[in-house]
């Protein structure tokens, strides 16, 4: 586990169902602390975090300089409201997000949109877990009818 990484965090990591193998997304990753904790725990997966802030964006891509290099984790700056799959990236299994208010409760409406977007671009049986429990709790993604996330996507 990377040293800069909090107790906190440490936890949440711990919590995730990871597998060596597994594609995870990471919503609101801040400077990254997390996604490459995560990322250490890869071997043939893949973590993608995603900010909607530059400097964010900018700080975790700094940090993570060996994790991309290794290709477990990349970063891209995009609100989740607007995340989208780009062309040939496969599904995620995992998504978490830490304090990110569309999905917490604090911004219900924005929550639906983030929804509908994780759900168009996660597995069937894809997970999704938020800080707030003991020290995670999981959310229920809602299924896209077949072919509404390519339409959404457009």
């Amino acid at each position: 586990m990377p040293g800069s990484l909090s107790p906190r965090l440490a936890a949440i990591v711990n919590a995730l169902p990871i597998q060596p193998h597994s594609r995870v997304l990471e919503i609101g990753c801040g400077p990254g602390a997390a996604a490459r904790a995560v990322a250490a725990r890869l071997t043939t997966g893949h973590i993608l975090a995603i900010d909607r802030s530059a400097t964010a964006i900018a700080q975790a891509e700094a940090a993570a300089v060996d994790e991309i290099r290794s290709g477990r984790m990349s970063v891209r700056r995009v609100a989740a409201e607007d995340f989208v799959l780009q062309t040939q990236e496969e599904p995620y299994e995992i998504v978490f997000a830490v304090r990110v208010g569309a999905l917490d409760g604090r911004h219900p409406e924005a929550g639906q949109r983030v929804l509908q977007r994780i759900a168009g671009a996660t597995k069937a049986d894809a997970r999704l877990f938020i800080d707030g429990g003991d020290p995670l709790r999981e959310l229920p993604i809602p299924r896209l009818e077949p072919n509404e996330g390519a339409r959404r996507s457009m």
